[in-house]
């Protein structure tokens, strides 16, 4: 009696640590540890990391698909190894007189289940059986301003557009929009980013594999 009942308390554990989608997303105590052992996984933040970095972090507020505001702070975090890449891409675009303009960076998962639970089409958003590479911190939504003005450049949609002229691979007619687009493409590849499939402005870095899911606030970051 005595082992059945501890057995049932840790199946009871473990029913716990996993959510109705069958995922245990990384929790703040356990990221530090991870860090410790390798600093990679450490999460940076973007606006503080790299110089000029300006930041449009669109789920701060209501301006976005959903219609609601999702995070309480305008942040934009991303592992080590991507802040570190992005930091290159800025330098290059900037001696074009160009610069980046960030939407987001790492998300929490539990945003990740607010999308999919408001729009079930995971063309456009992640599952959360497996999570996004957004809540790995190894995607970024994004887009190329110009460094004096601060205008976006034109781009086939706007942001978080579900139709299929967001997609890369849609053939682009005007001129302008279809070399702004692949400047923002090469931009990113030079540097070890992969555009995703049905978003122009989505860029997931290359070896995304190697991080884990997460589910940390951003104010638990700020506060820790």
């Amino acid at each position: 009696m005595k082992y059945a009942l501890i057995i049932f308390c840790m199946i009871s554990v473990a029913a716990e640590a996993q959510n109705k989608y069958g995922l245990t997303p990384v929790k703040l105590e356990a990221y530090k540890k991870s860090i410790v052992t390798n600093p990679q996984n450490e999460l940076v933040n973007l606006e503080k990391f790299i110089p000029g970095l300006k930041l449009d972090i669109r789920y701060a507020t209501a301006n976005n698909f959903t219609g609601e505001k999702i995070y309480t702070m305008a942040r934009a975090y991303a592992r080590k190894p991507v802040a570190e890449s992005l930091k290159k891409i800025q330098a290059d675009l900037k001696k074009q007189g160009l610069e980046l303009k960030i939407y987001d960076g790492y998300r929490p998962y539990s945003a990740t289940v607010k999308f999919y639970e408001t729009y079930h089409d995971t063309t456009y958003v992640a599952s959360p059986y497996k999570g996004s590479r957004h809540n790995r911190g190894c995607a970024l939504d994004l887009t190329v301003i110009d460094g004096k003005t601060g205008a976006e450049l034109e781009m086939p949609t706007g942001y978080d557009s579900f139709k299929k002229e967001a997609w890369p691979t849609t053939p682009v007619r005007d001129p302008t929009i279809r070399k702004n687009r692949q400047l923002l493409i090469d931009a990113m590849e030079k540097h070890g980013f992969k555009v995703n499939a049905s978003e122009w402005w989505h860029f997931d870095f290359v070896g995304w594999q190697k991080f884990t899911v997460m589910d940390i606030d951003f104010e638990e970051l700020e506060n820790d």
